[in-house]
């Protein structure tokens, strides 16, 4: 391997026929090592479908354990797909933190969705409950469209004007998805190891028709014999043969130890392709870690759970075919002497299955009561083969209790109670009854976070921001909006002031410089200047390190359906806000200085329930405010003149104004006026001395 890694050094330049020979014998390798447990799968697989090789109606009479004992476990181990919880890893007041982690867990539940999630994880469950192991595996899909450069395609002139001669060749995303793709059992392999960070490889077995291959690694390998596989494989069933008839099986290889992946075909010797990793994961695999079973820390070979009591579900078999024979044999048999011809026709006829009600003549009766009458017809003792039927019936029942020891499914489980039991009882018996099963649990939802997980970072690193926007409907400014916004206020600044400064100049009274005060903003503008910068979340979302210590992955529960659990996050939230605001109003009131501290615990309490963090820039922004005002030192109130005090105001403004009024319209009409303004002054005067004392008094 040291020619590989000095090849992949250089460029990546290696021979595909001496690389397709080696990961062949890799592949076989594998195969080896895990036979006994895909042949072990093979049968378990078989049983559980009912579709074993015996054909004949006694070998099928059986009694489905398997099937009973994995329709118990599937809802009690899985019951809902997961939706994604993304948040900040320490909950701090962070604003490029909470909106990325909106954004991408709003991606997530998308992606989730559109790949549909819920049938893939439940038939990894099925995987992981019948043979011990499920996988699945992500890829990164992207459409591209040509980019509209308003020039027409054949211009050369256009073509030279563009970088490299390039005219139209110039392409652009369309859309972006991050894909989720079941692995069956049997088309996963890795390389033999006791654990899973030693592997050093892994693979997956993809179906491809010729049409597939030829557009996805050209005609030159499939013309360099790659497609000799195609076909069936040895020990398929006719169903799967028929399914894959025309198809060949591919293998997507990712060498973590040389950095590179490959595909192949199986049983072909030289490699289709050989290229860098089209993605740069943190762990490097498309892969989550399996869900695993049970296993010991000798390998990473898994043991089914059908293994620990195959034998007591032979044995229940067993005797479901014995108690099935004999359930035959209950029948009415009659014997009686067929010598004597005037008798036995007539007894025929009398234990005939139509005659309810029969008269039967016997012409000799003397000759059937000499023989003892009724005793001349013997049945067989049926009462033997009821007490055999019992005595198997009962020995099954036990077998059927041990296996329900073994898997540990308990009563309450199976829903088999007994009526005197209390509810505390039965509670405390569903408690313990799950404790056998709380592992598999944990595994299929930490295999959920480890798919929510992979696909977060495939999101974060290779989505574009117009994709990540689109997807989560949160519309963020960019850099060069903000600013061009900026620019514009600082034009606007400079404009008045320059306005300020002729005025000055002109002789007019010199007021507050008008730039020194910024101008108002629409709302729209202001909320877009106080929002974090799409190029700001992006830079998060593409900084391994940063994005790792500030946001965190997580699911909800895939065990407890809930059908009402974000209107119930919903309601607590609305509830503690609430009750909160209407405790702290009053102390508020009382300390104004505590209106900081008060703003602190809530936003402290708000950052702790998920349907609260679309509200906390909003309660941030307004707790900013209600701290500066509570903090901000009040004016002193201004003394009220008195009425007195009032009345000649009242007088000097009207003698002002019928100064004037006298020499724009006369004596005469002035003087008039001036008496009219006068009295209506001293109304006025008197009305708000009235007012002001009956204030005093109130």
């Amino acid at each position: 391997m040291e020619d590989e890694t000095m090849a992949l050094e250089s460029g990546l330049h290696l021979d595909p026929a001496k690389v397709g020979v080696h990961w062949q014998q890799e592949l076989e390798r594998a195969q080896r090592y895990f036979k006994s447990w895909h042949d072990r799968c093979v049968k378990i697989e078989k049983i559980y479908l009912d579709q074993q090789s015996d054909q004949t109606s006694a070998a099928k009479r059986r009694f489905p354990m398997l099937w009973a004992n994995t329709a118990v476990l599937q809802p009690a181990v899985y019951a809902r797909v997961p939706q994604p919880v993304v948040e900040r890893r320490f909950k701090d007041a962070e604003p490029v933190a909470r909106i990325a982690s909106e954004i991408v867990e709003r991606n997530l539940a998308y992606a989730g969705d559109e790949a549909d999630l819920d049938s893939i994880m439940r038939a990894v469950r099925d995987d992981f409950l019948l043979c011990a192991r499920g996988t699945v595996w992500l890829r990164y899909e992207a459409d591209f469209e040509p980019l509209d450069m308003g020039v027409a395609p054949s211009d050369p002139a256009a073509e030279n004007g563009l970088p490299g001669g390039l005219g139209a060749a110039l392409e652009t995303i369309a859309d972006e998805r991050v894909c989720i793709d079941y692995v069956h059992w049997s088309d996963f392999l890795h390389s033999p190891a006791r654990r899973w960070k030693d592997v050093t490889w892994v693979a997956r077995r993809v179906p491809m028709s010729g049409e597939e291959m030829e557009k996805r690694f050209g005609r030159e390998a499939m013309a360099s014999g790659a497609a000799q596989a195609a076909g069936a494989r040895k020990g398929e069933s006719q169903a799967e043969r028929a399914e894959n008839e025309g198809r060949t099986h591919v293998w997507e290889i990712w060498c973590k130890s040389e950095n590179y992946t490959i595909w192949i075909a199986d049983g072909s010797p030289v490699a289709l392709e050989v290229s860098e990793p089209p993605l740069e994961l943190t762990h490097f695999w498309p892969c989550p870690r399996p869900a695993y079973g049970t296993m010991s820390t000798s390998s990473l070979i898994p043991v089914p759970d059908y293994v620990y009591y195959q034998q007591q579900c032979d044995e229940i078999d067993l005797l479901t075919r014995r108690i099935n024979k004999l359930t035959d044999q209950l029948r009415l048999k009659v014997f009686y002497p067929s010598g004597d011809g005037a008798i036995s026709p007539a007894i025929e006829k009398a234990m005939r299955p139509d005659n309810d009600m029969v008269m039967v003549p016997i012409p000799e009766w003397a000759a059937f009561t000499d023989k003892g009458g009724s005793k001349a017809v013997v049945t067989l003792p049926i009462d033997e083969v009821q007490k055999v039927i019992v005595a198997c019936m009962a020995a099954r029942k036990q077998l059927i209790e041990d296996v329900y020891q073994i898997t540990g499914i308990s009563d309450i489980v199976r829903g088999d109670t007994q009526a005197s039991e209390t509810a505390t009882a039965q509670r405390i018996k569903s408690q313990w009854g799950s404790i056998r099963i709380r592992d598999r649990q944990a595994e299929l939802a930490r295999f959920a976070r480890d798919i929510i997980r992979l696909a977060g970072e495939i999101i974060c690193d290779q989505f574009q921001p117009e994709t990540l926007m689109l997807v989560s409907g949160i519309k963020l400014p960019s850099m060069a909006e903000k600013q061009q916004v900026q620019m514009q206020l600082q034009q606007m600044q400079m404009a008045a002031g320059q306005a300020a400064m002729r005025a000055q100049q002109m002789g007019q009274p010199a007021q507050a410089p008008p730039a020194m005060a910024p101008p108002e903003l629409p709302p729209q503008l202001q909320r877009m200047m106080g929002q974090p910068t799409i190029d700001e979340v992006v830079q998060l979302l593409r900084n391994d390190s940063i994005r790792g210590f500030q946001i965190d992955i997580e699911t909800d529960s895939t065990i407890e359906p809930d059908e009402d659990a974000e209107k119930q996050r919903r309601m607590e939230f609305v509830q503690m806000v609430g009750g909160f605001i209407q405790q702290a109003g009053a102390m508020a009131q009382q300390n104004p200085m505590l209106v900081p501290v008060m703003v602190e615990t809530l936003l402290f309490a708000a950052r702790g329930f998920r349907a609260g963090r679309q509200l906390e820039s909003t309660l941030e922004q307004v707790g900013a405010q209600l701290s500066q005002a509570a903090t901000a030192p009040k004016p002193e109130p201004q003394p009220q003149p008195s009425p007195a005090e009032m009345l000649k105001l009242k007088t000097a403004e009207v003698k002002a104004g019928a100064e004037q009024r006298k020499a724009e319209l006369g004596v005469a009409q002035a003087e008039i006026e001036h008496r009219a303004m006068l009295e209506q002054a001293r109304g006025e005067a008197a009305a708000q001395a009235i007012d002001q004392m009956r204030a005093s008094y109130q």
